[in-house]
C-alpha cells in the first residue's frame, strides 16, 4: 500500500482512458521524479485547459476563449466557425474533434464541421439520443446547408452512425454524401484484406474523374 497522496494519484490517473493499473503506476512514479516546475507546469496546463476550452456552440468542436474563462451563459465559436472564408453550405460531420484536425491536415476541405461527438454504439450504451444528432438538424435551415458529408469512422460504429443519418436526411433538399474507403495509396494488392478491397470495389470511379 502506497502513501495516501500517492494512492490517489495513482487511482486518479487510472480513470483516464486506456490507462490501467500498471501503467498507472508508472505514471505516477515518473511524475514524483521531475522537477518541481515540471510537475507544475503540466498541472498548470491542465487547469488552463479546463478553464479556457469549451464546445463551439455551432459545431462542437474545441473551443477556445480568452484568458478570462469560459461562461456556460456565452459559449464560444472555435476558430473554423469564426472564419468567414470557410464555405458554411458544406457541413462534414465527423465523430470527435481530433477527426477535424485530421481532415484539415488534408487541405482538400474548405467547408464547415459538426462533431457528433461519438458513434453509435448499442454495446457501449450510446444511441442516437446521446450523440449531437439534433443539435445537426438544427443547422441546417438557418445556415442553408446544402451538402452534408458523412465522415465517420469506416467500423461498426461509424458506419451504423452513418447510415442512421442518411436514412434522417435523405428526404430534405440537399445532398448527402459518405467518404470513400479502401485502399491506401502506395499499398499492395496482396496485402489489402477482403473488406478493405471490397470497399475500394465499391467506391471505383470513372477514369478521369
Amino acid at each position: 500500500m502506497y502513501a495516501n497522496a500517492v494512492q490517489e494519484l495513482i487511482d486518479e490517473l487510472g480513470r483516464l482512458p486506456g490507462i490501467g493499473p500498471k501503467s498507472a503506476q508508472r505514471i505516477a512514479f515518473h511524475l514524483l521524479k521531475l522537477a518541481p516546475e515540471d510537475a507544475l507546469r503540466l498541472a498548470r496546463s491542465i487547469t488552463v485547459a479546463k478553464e479556457r476550452v469549451s464546445w463551439c456552440r455551432r459545431c462542437f468542436n474545441i473551443a477556445e476563449s480568452a484568458a478570462g474563462g469560459v461562461s456556460p451563459d456565452d459559449p464560444v465559436e472555435c476558430e473554423i466557425c469564426r472564419d468567414s472564408r470557410r464555405d458554411g453550405t458544406v457541413v462534414c460531420v465527423v465523430e470527435e474533434p481530433r477527426d477535424v484536425v485530421a481532415v484539415e491536415k488534408t487541405r482538400e476541405f474548405r467547408g464547415r464541421y459538426h462533431v457528433l461527438q461519438g458513434a453509435i454504439s448499442p454495446i457501449d450504451g450510446v444511441g442516437p439520443d446521446k450523440l449531437r444528432i439534433r443539435e445537426l438538424l438544427a443547422r441546417l435551415d438557418p445556415e442553408g446547408i446544402t451538402e452534408v458529408i458523412l465522415c465517420t469512422n469506416p467500423n461498426i460504429e461509424g458506419d451504423a452512425t452513418a447510415l442512421y443519418l442518411s436514412k434522417l436526411l435523405k428526404d430534405l433538399p440537399l445532398q448527402v454524401t459518405r467518404i470513400a474507403s479502401g485502399l491506401p495509396v502506395g499499398g499492395d494488392l496482396e496485402y489489402a484484406d477482403e473488406v478493405t478491397l471490397g470497399r475500394a470495389l465499391e467506391g471505383r470511379r470513372a477514369v478521369g474523374e
